[in-house]
C-alpha cells in the first residue's frame, strides 16, 4: 500500500465508521488496536499494516478489500463542462454520487417551493439578486454575498433580478453529516 492509498484508506475507515455510527472506542475494543492509533489512521497520520488494517475491517464488519475499493472511489477528478443544461435555468456543476451537490442557476428563478435538506447549504450570489425566506426571516441578498444554511432549516428563495446567477453547494442528501457529540 502506497502513501496516497493509505491516506485514503484513512478516510474510508473514518466515512465507513461513521456510518456504522461507532466511536474510536468502539472500534478500538472491537479490533484491539489503540484509540490515538485509530484516530491517527483517520486522520492520515498513520499507516496500517495490512493486519492492522484487516482488525479494523473486522470490527467495522467490512474487509479491507471494500475499504480501499471506497479509497479508489474518494480518486475522482470530474469536469464539468458549461453546456446547454438539461433543465432550463439549472445546472449540476457536481456531477450526481459525490458527497457534494451543487448547482447553478441561472436567469429569473422561482420555484415557489419550500425546502428543506438534510445538510448544510450555502448560497453564492454570482451575479444579480435573490430573496431568501429562511425558519420565517426575509433576506435580500446582493452579487457576492453568501447564505448559509444549516441541515433542517426550511428556506424558499427567488430570483429578483434578470441575470441572476446562483451557485447553490451542499453536503449531499445521501451523506450522513450531522453533528454528533459522541464521535
Amino acid at each position: 500500500m502506497d502513501d496516497k492509498e493509505a491516506l485514503r484508506v484513512g478516510a474510508a475507515v473514518r466515512r465507513r465508521r461513521r456510518s456504522l455510527g461507532m466511536t474510536l472506542a468502539a472500534v478500538a475494543a472491537r479490533s484491539g488496536l489503540s484509540v490515538p492509533f485509530l484516530s491517527q489512521i483517520e486522520n492520515e497520520r498513520a499507516r496500517p499494516s495490512t493486519r492492522s488494517l484487516e482488525r479494523v475491517a473486522d470490527a467495522l464488519d467490512t474487509t479491507p478489500e471494500r475499504l480501499r475499493a471506497a479509497a479508489d472511489s474518494a480518486r475522482t477528478v470530474d469536469v464539468v463542462r458549461a453546456a446547454v443544461p438539461a433543465v432550463p435555468g439549472a445546472r449540476r456543476v457536481v456531477p450526481g454520487g459525490h458527497q457534494l451537490n451543487a448547482q447553478e442557476f441561472t436567469g429569473e428563478v422561482d420555484t415557489g417551493r419550500e425546502y428543506q435538506h438534510r445538510n448544510d447549504e450555502v448560497m453564492y450570489i454570482a451575479d444579480g439578486a435573490v430573496e431568501v425566506e429562511a425558519e420565517g426571516r426575509a433576506h435580500r441578498l446582493e452579487r457576492g454575498d453568501t447564505l448559509y444554511l444549516s441541515g433542517g432549516v426550511r428556506h424558499r428563495w427567488r430570483a429578483t433580478e434578470p441575470g441572476t446567477r446562483v451557485l447553490v453547494v451542499a453536503v449531499a442528501e445521501n451523506i450522513d453529516a450531522a453533528v454528533d457529540p459522541r464521535r
